[in-house]
């Protein structure tokens, strides 16, 4: 009999119809899986294989639009889901009240809570060192009281698994399998070893739950192959010289395809993909998918992680800003020229006809002034401005310090900022144009000082579940005070970089901890909330809770 190894996860819910819906699994053996609902509505799908492991990507039709139902997930006719001794409520398919189809005013509102860079919490009734884990938290709240509010949606802004920063249990795990004594060491080295990461972060029974209930889009960031992934030309020269690199980054692209990248697709695109259709159609689709992770590697712009979603009137951009970059030093871009366009074509189309644009970006677009400051300094300086000298200084500098944000590639900062000005202006500009990211394990709110009909703010929320050293919280403070402009000017005439296109200034934060912010979204009007997990207020030794740090309307007269 099929078991469920892994999952199912809620992803794809379709916001144009209200009527179907994506629930991803993984199962012990080949079977078919099939997801039942209580009002009638399901679906099936036979397992593919990938490297001993069998996963599908059930598509879940005739649903109601406005509804929730429950659902159960059953393998080869056998109920595997919800698991019997289950002290969580049943898993949920909620769907929006679309507008139109007979339904007046302009659809739904959207609520998106969001956030980046989760290490795998420890198990029940053990302490880890990054404290209460927000997401953890969130779904026990959620769990607990059937009133509160929930998600609309889930948006993992990377870091979802840290490929090289492994939990005790994993290296030992790691240990009995390999010896750690070669290269890479205590890092995940190959498919299966992914394949663990997920199992310690998915298999959390709160996120669990949680995950099988409210719908998740996700993206990568650098933790999920390796720490400053694609930071620089000469980082990349140096990574493929190392004999375990290529397995390492084949395994990496190949585990987020199934894991993450096949959930944020619709099932319409998911008809149209090759490979879907490839490895579906053969007994084990692994050479199938290591033959496109390799061309991946060897050239960015044969694939699109970006993706574009659209909830009534709201448009969210997932931009994928690690594997599209151009890194070398004379021609650096964050994005390539078909990702720039990409973006940008997604952006103005339809303009006019959408209320709030969400840019997901996983690393910041304003960053503290400082560090946006010395990263266009040290970009100058590692092009070779300054010299040879100058130059191998900076590129030590710019892996140290993690200076490989928006600011570090000025042209694609520019451009961004362009962009996000012509949106943002004229009689059918939108209410709101938010950049979400998460990466720099904290949370602050900036504004751009730009003449926008619309509100623009950059939105930076994390860790979910992480830390930072004290002296890192101290520079992002020193980052934003006068003290640092002043210290960033002095970077920028000794670069000769001049003024960035734009200015901008904080209007909240920055906040420190574990925590999630939530854009609540309704007809023209947006309001943020940020909620950290506190484990110092816990009401009982073990029950972390949420406090709220932040309740905002966004759309409100600017307070000056």
């Amino acid at each position: 009999m099929a078991g469920l190894r892994l999952g199912p996860l809620l992803r794809y819910v379709d916001w144009d119809t209200g009527g179907s819906a994506t629930i991803w699994v993984e199962a012990d053996r080949p079977t078919t899986a099939e997801v039942r609902c209580a009002d009638g509505a399901g679906g099936s799908a036979r397992t593919f294989q990938i490297a001993g492991h069998h996963y599908a990507l059930v598509p879940v039709t005739g649903l109601t639009p406005g509804s929730t139902t429950t659902y159960e997930v059953v393998l080869d006719g056998v109920r595997v889901w919800p698991q019997p001794d289950s002290g969580f409520p049943p898993s949920t398919i909620s769907t929006p009240a679309v507008a139109g189809r007979g339904r007046p005013g302009p659809g739904p509102g959207l609520r998106v809570t969001f956030g980046s860079c989760r290490q795998a919490a420890p198990p029940a009734g053990r302490r880890g060192p990054h404290g209460a884990d927000a997401l953890d938290t969130l779904a026990a709240r959620l769990a607990a009281d059937p009133a509160a509010e929930r998600p609309d949606l889930l948006l993992l802004l990377g870091d979802q698994v840290y490929a090289d920063q492994l939990s005790r249990p994993t290296r030992q795990w790691l240990a009995a399998r390999r010896d750690l004594r070669e290269a890479p060491g205590a890092q995940v080295a190959d498919y299966e070893e992914y394949t663990q990461l997920y199992y310690e972060s998915w298999l959390d029974p709160e996120i669990r739950w949680l995950l099988s209930t409210v719908p998740s889009l996700q993206i990568f960031d650098d933790h999920d192959v390796c720490d400053d992934w694609n930071t620089s030309a000469a980082w990349l020269a140096q990574m493929r010289a190392t004999p375990w690199w290529r397995e390492r980054i084949l395994s990496a692209l190949m585990s987020y395809w199934v894991h993450q990248h096949l959930g944020n697709l619709s099932p319409a695109d998911l008809e149209a993909d090759p490979l879907y259709e490839a490895v579906r159609q053969t007994p084990d689709g692994t050479e199938a998918l290591r033959a496109f992770a390799a061309a991946a590697d060897a050239d960015p712009s044969t694939v699109r992680w970006s993706y574009r979603r659209d909830f009534g009137r709201t448009r969210l951009l997932m931009v994928d800003t690690r594997a599209a970059r151009v890194l070398a030093e004379d021609g650096r871009a964050m994005l390539d020229p078909a990702e720039q366009q990409w973006v940008r074509d997604n952006a103005m189309e339809g303009h006019g006809g959408y209320d709030h644009l969400l840019i997901g970006s996983s690393l910041p677009w304003l960053m503290p002034p400082l560090i946006h400051d010395a990263e266009v300094w040290n970009a100058t300086l590692c092009r070779g401005e300054r010299g040879p000298r100058w130059a191998r200084i900076a590129e030590d500098l710019r892996r140290r310090a993690d200076l490989e944000h928006w600011a570090a590639f000025p042209a694609s900062f520019e451009a961004l900022s362009d962009l996000i000005e012509q949106v943002g202006t004229g009689p059918r500009a939108p209410a709101t144009v938010c950049v979400l990211s998460g990466d720099v394990h904290h949370a602050y709110v900036a504004e751009p000082r730009i003449p926008t009909t619309s509100r623009v703010y950059q939105l930076t929320c994390s860790p979910v579940h992480n830390s930072i050293h004290t002296a890192v919280k101290l520079g992002f403070r020193l980052g934003w005070s006068r003290t640092g402009r002043w210290l960033g000017r002095g970077l920028s005439r000794h670069g000769r970089t001049g003024r960035p296109p734009l200015s901008w200034r904080r209007t909240g934060g920055p906040w420190f901890g574990n925590q999630l912010m939530t854009l609540a979204l309704e007809g023209r009007t947006a309001r943020l909330r940020l909620d950290q997990a506190h484990k110092e207020r816990w009401p009982r030794a073990g029950e972390p809770t949420l406090v709220t740090v932040l309740d905002r309307e966004l759309t409100a007269a600017d307070p000056g």
